[in-house]
């Protein structure tokens, strides 16, 4: 392992220095696969079901890291045995690998991961893809695929490409009314969904002292939307008092780049300019001034999720309600980020003020923010201070979702259209209190005596439930493949196509079978009939395949219907980690003109396929149209190793790992 000749000890970002910290094998060169230490790893139960599956399939005692926490908080609404099912085998897991276990109404990961255990420095990933809202606190906060995550918990490591870095140097102060989600929406409408694919955002300049960590970890959240790989903030004075005020005073440490630090592409921010703005649908990079000519009407408003559900939220929202009530025609649904901000609000008056105004309070959970609950009405407009609003996510295919501040929200509740925050006058001041609430009673945690833990470990017994069922194995690679391209789509296809979420699908996210029979739903309704007809096939899709979340039924699916490749303009950077591990195989057009060349149901050959990936190009064979076209691998040995055993939990448990 090594650091790149190009820097040295007095021209390293922040990124750069925690990465070389932490470095197992590789060169610290940017496009190099490098392993790095993992000290921290979190799952939700979405998607922490089938990482549980992985990892009890690697026969460990216990994780690796400093700590690994299971939170429960996207699948809460129990209306049938299965989120149950899932919750009671996450918990057991939980126990026999001596993992913290959060339970159902404690709060969003993320955001108590910020609160009680993110340390600057440490590397975290989760099996969700705005794990970077830790980066926040100065830590690299990576999401990742639920197998990764599994084999950082059993290994204590975690392979990644060695990222460019993007420095955003914010400079000025924020204006009345203009919050922590504007700057990152005017990051998303310079930059677009796709700008920071290959990069961590680095957050510099003397603007970053009028944010607290709470406002960085709103924009380090919404830089999965991005691409990048994640964000991060400096680990400074305002990361002391969070830390201080969270009883963890202990877990500080100033982390700061060089003065003179190297980066591969800036970006300027004056905050002094910036206005409240909005994403209008269906992308968060979709973003606008908010209109005043045009007075948009608003059905419903739902303020929470990862992104905006903190304490000063709350207490912003409760100062803007206080004696008005929410307009005749909205519905305001609130989601705090966790128990603790649950208990403060209502001891401290805020929750009497949110009823007094008629607002609908929610479990502290994600709950709309990936479609559990609150589906908005027909054709109906929906105002979220979430981060993602892709077309049919909320729920409602039809309905328009717009993402805005919870100043821009609240502001919007009253009056019930679509409203410019500065219109309600005097700024409102909210102060922090001296503490903040910190309390364990919906947390699990392991024995801390080390002989005790060991003897309750080997008793307990994994509880699986009927809708628990295997997940799919790859095949050990063909020399040779041909099927018909059963589906072609087009730029920025999400998670959210491949995989559909919404409530009545969340329940089988542990059971691939059923699941399947919805994959690409939102583009085609017979995907899985095209597989079966077709012995699966090939997909080809444009710029940015596979954005959004990091679910890596996004691969399983696929997988599970027989896709062997996938051929794509580009790559989000999880979803094409999670098809390599699925055993799926990931291909980039040499040309982009070709993609337009290629229609469905034409049949692909793909022939000598060992050699093509060793080399990193194919000559593709279009049996029906009689003519050929280049494509790309652009993967490491170790992918390549990956792919030629069928996956990498079948690499993972192998001797050649191993040794």
């Amino acid at each position: 392992m090594s650091i790149s000749k190009n820097l040295n000890s007095n021209n390293m970002s922040l990124t750069y220095k925690i990465l070389a910290k932490n470095l197992l094998k590789g060169e610290l060169k940017a496009g190099n696969e490098i392993a790095v230490r993992v000290h921290q790893t979190l799952t939700q139960d979405s998607t922490g079901t089938m990482a549980y599956l992985q990892l009890n399939a690697m026969d460990v005692d216990k994780v690796a890291t400093e700590i690994s926490v299971a939170y429960v908080d996207h699948n809460m609404l129990q209306s049938s045995f299965e989120n149950a099912d899932d919750h009671e085998f996450i918990k057991t897991s939980a126990e026999k690998h001596n993992i913290v276990f959060s339970k159902p109404g404690n709060g969003i990961c993320h955001r108590l991961h910020l609160e009680r255990f993110g340390k600057p420095g440490k590397i975290l990933i989760g099996s969700d893809s705005h794990t970077p809202t830790g980066g926040g606190l100065g830590m690299l906060a990576i999401g990742a695929g639920g197998l990764d995550v599994a084999i950082g918990m059993a290994r204590g490591l975690y392979y990644l490409k060695v990222p460019k870095v993007y420095n955003i140097e914010l400079r000025g102060k924020l204006q009345p009314w203009v919050s922590a989600k504007d700057v990152i929406l005017y990051v998303l409408k310079q930059l677009t969904v796709k700008g920071g694919v290959g990069y961590v955002m680095e957050y510099t300049g003397d603007g970053i002292k009028s944010l607290s960590v709470e406002d960085r970890a709103t924009i380090t959240n919404m830089g999965a939307e991005l691409g990048a790989t994640t964000s991060i903030f400096p680990s400074d004075e305002y990361t002391k008092i969070f830390l201080e005020k969270q009883s963890r005073g202990d877990d500080f440490i100033e982390l700061l780049p060089d003065e003179n630090a190297f980066y591969d592409d800036k970006l300027v921010v004056n905050l002094d300019e910036l206005v409240p703005l909005a994403a209008f649908p269906h992308s968060p990079d979709n973003v606008h001034k908010i209109p005043k000519d045009k007075k948009l009407k608003v059905d419903q408003i739902a303020i929470g999720s990862c992104t905006n559900s903190s304490y000063s939220d709350f207490m912003k929202l409760a100062a803007i309600l206080d004696g008005k009530k929410v307009h005749p025609d909205v519905s305001l649904v609130l989601s705090p980020g966790s128990s603790n901000i649950m208990k403060m609000i209502s001891e401290n008056g805020a929750l009497a003020k949110f009823i007094a105004a008629g607002a609908r309070l929610l479990e502290a959970a994600c709950g709309p923010c990936i479609g559990m609950g609150q589906a908005p009405k027909t054709d109906g407009i929906s105002l979220r201070t979430f981060n993602r609003n892709f077309k049919g996510r909320c729920g409602t295919m039809s309905a328009g979702v717009y993402l805005v501040s919870t100043e821009t929200a609240a502001a919007s509740a009253i009056t019930g259209y679509l409203t410019d925050p500065r219109e309600l006058g005097a700024e409102i001041i909210v102060e922090e209190p001296e503490k903040f609430e910190i309390s364990d009673n919906y947390f699990i945690f392991p024995n801390p005596n080390e002989e005790e833990a060991k003897r309750e470990r080997e008793a307990v017994k994994i509880v699986m439930g009927p809708n628990i069922k295997p997940f799919p194995i790859g095949e050990e690679l063909k020399d040779s493949i041909t099927r018909k391209v059963i589906l072609k789509t087009g730029d920025n296809i999400t998670t959210d196509d491949i995989c559909p979420s919404n409530a009545a699908l969340l329940p089988f996210r542990s059971n691939i079978p059923k699941l399947s029979e919805h994959c690409f739903e939102t583009i085609i309704p017979d995907f899985k009939e095209r597989a079966e007809k077709n012995n699966g096939g090939i997909v080809v899709g444009g710029e940015n395949y596979g954005q959004g979340s990091s679910r890596e039924h996004a691969a399983l699916l696929p997988l599970y219907l027989g896709i062997k490749a996938v051929i794509a303009k580009s790559f989000a950077r999880i979803h094409k980690a999670n098809l390599i591990n699925s055993g799926i195989i990931p291909l980039e057009f040499e040309n982009v003109e070709d993609y337009d060349k290629i229609d469905e149901y034409d049949e692909l050959q793909l022939s000598d396929i060992l050699n093509s990936l060793v080399n990193g190009r194919f000559i593709i064979k279009n049996i029906t149209k009689n003519t050929e076209f280049p494509a790309k691998f652009n993967g490491s040995e170790r992918e390549l190793k990956i792919l030629k055993f069928g996956g990498y939990l079948k690499f993972a448990t192998s001797d050649e790992f191993l040794s």
